[in-house]
């Protein structure tokens, strides 16, 4: 055997021989930081993150450890002190989350246990399980910094970008148009919403994208953000496309995207059409 390749089977050999003990350094760290993160909110008087890490899977393993063994009083302990503080902290909740999303600059009206952020940014507190729901994303968290938090992402994605809205809705009738010629459909006539929402879709990729198909490459259009554009559409009062056509919801439940009308309403919506002149 030569040199290299003494050497290099070595390594492999050590290396094999180091993984496990690894794996098990790097699973007591973990269970260390969780302990730690358990002590700061103790000391914090945190019961909202708290009430949480002792629900995760971690808080189970770490009780289950044989050298942990007597955490699990403590935990126990610290689960009944959280739980009833946190339907204490029921009361605060709502005045809690109007300040933090005042200071964060989110316009939230509160109907507890729902809310909302603009139009097409809707939530749920659900006390008894813990968990917030947010356009039917899941937050395993009733911290209202955490919904918060979650809350400004979900409008920097749908909303704090650059909208045009006479080009988006010229974009929308000429993928109108073109349906309409492919399938035979008269001028006016409604062409089906899932339909449309795929064609318009891919309107939107780049011209890379048809000679490389790679999901990097791909532009996503989620049903959320589509009813968004309309609502800014509508709210920008433009009165309709560049050569005077009207947009056309057409209301219905089968085969249809829950989308925004006119009026800032969520609507399930069948159908598309551009009609002339004023509706």
């Amino acid at each position: 055997m030569n040199k290299e390749s003494f050497l290099q089977n070595t390594q492999e050999e050590l290396n094999e021989t180091l993984r496990p003990f690894q794996q098990e350094l790097n699973r007591s760290q973990r269970l260390a930081n969780f302990l730690k993160q358990c002590i700061r909110c103790v000391a914090r008087d945190d019961f909202l993150q708290l009430d949480e890490l002792l629900r995760t899977k971690i808080a189970e393993n770490v009780e289950q450890e044989e050298a942990l063994i007597d955490c699990k009083p403590v935990f126990d302990g610290l689960r009944k002190y959280a739980g009833e503080q946190v339907e204490r902290y029921r009361l605060e909740f709502i005045e809690d989350l109007g300040r933090l999303a005042e200071e964060a600059g989110l316009p939230v009206e509160i109907d507890f246990p729902r809310f909302s952020v603009l139009k097409g940014i809707d939530g749920e507190i659900v006390f008894s399980k813990r968990i917030t729901i947010i356009n039917k994303n899941t937050l395993k968290s009733i911290d209202p910094r955490r919904i918060v938090t979650a809350a400004l992402r979900v409008k920097k994605q749908l909303y704090d970008r650059p909208f045009d809205p006479q080009k988006f809705i010229d974009g929308l009738y000429n993928t109108y148009v073109k349906i309409s010629k492919t399938d035979n459909i008269s001028p006016g006539n409604p062409v089906p919403i899932l339909r449309f929402y795929l064609k318009y879709v891919i309107s939107l990729q780049s011209k890379t994208f048809f000679t490389n198909m790679d999901k990097s490459k791909f532009r996503g259009y989620s049903p959320e953000q589509f009813g968004v554009d309309l609502w800014r559409y509508f709210e920008a009062g433009i009165g309709g496309t560049s050569n005077g056509k009207k947009l056309i919801l057409d209301p219905g439940r089968n085969y249809s995207l829950w989308l925004i009308d006119s009026n800032g309403e969520r609507r399930q919506i069948t159908g598309v059409s551009f009609l002339e002149g004023e509706t």
